[in-house]
């Protein structure tokens, strides 16, 4: 008689997703791909090709997922975002989706596989932050079980925006 064989996929796979829709990490190959998106997307917050370059290298505390439509290696890509753990504690980083896959399903599939990945990591808590006129994304992460912890005020834009940080506590059950 043969052990049972684990369902889940070890977060360096693939995870194959309905609609020909995958979460795979993120490398440098995507960042021709990202980049455009990033500084249209998030204007003065924009991360730079070097700053991914060095979040893509540090891989002990940082991991980050691309969405992609069709094949892993070659698919259009939908989104992407990170997150960090360092003992039992994660944060959400970053998550971008392009526009045209936007009230698609791509942010929630995205916001579970980090929150996925950051379980399987130990991870029992996790915080995020948001700017406080993002609606979409306020909505989004709310109705995935975030709450509300505060606000940090003049965080974004030159000080013109707050940002709404949030916080969630995992369970082992999260899974993609």
């Amino acid at each position: 008689m043969s052990a049972p064989q684990p369902t889940e996929q070890p977060p360096e796979q693939p995870t194959q997703q309905p609609s020909e829709l995958q979460v795979v990490p993120m490398t440098q190959a995507h960042l021709d791909a990202v980049m455009p998106y990033e500084v249209s997307m998030f204007g003065t917050e924009a991360w730079s090709r070097e700053a991914y370059r060095d979040e893509l290298r540090d891989n002990r505390y940082r991991r980050y997922f691309a969405v992609l439509r069709g094949s892993a290696s070659d698919g259009e890509l939908l989104g992407w975002g990170g997150v960090r753990v360092i003992g039992k504690e994660a944060e959400i980083l970053t998550i971008g989706v392009v526009p045209q896959a936007r009230r698609a399903g791509v942010a929630t599939l995205l916001l579970r596989h980090l929150l996925a990945d950051a379980t399987r990591r130990s991870a029992d808590e996790v915080f995020l932050e948001v700017r406080i006129d993002n609606e979409a994304a306020i909505s989004l992460y709310r109705r995935e079980g975030f709450a509300d912890l505060g606000l940090r005020r003049g965080y974004y834009d030159g000080g013109r925006i707050d940002a709404l940080t949030m916080h969630r506590r995992l369970t082992q059950e999260a899974t993609v």
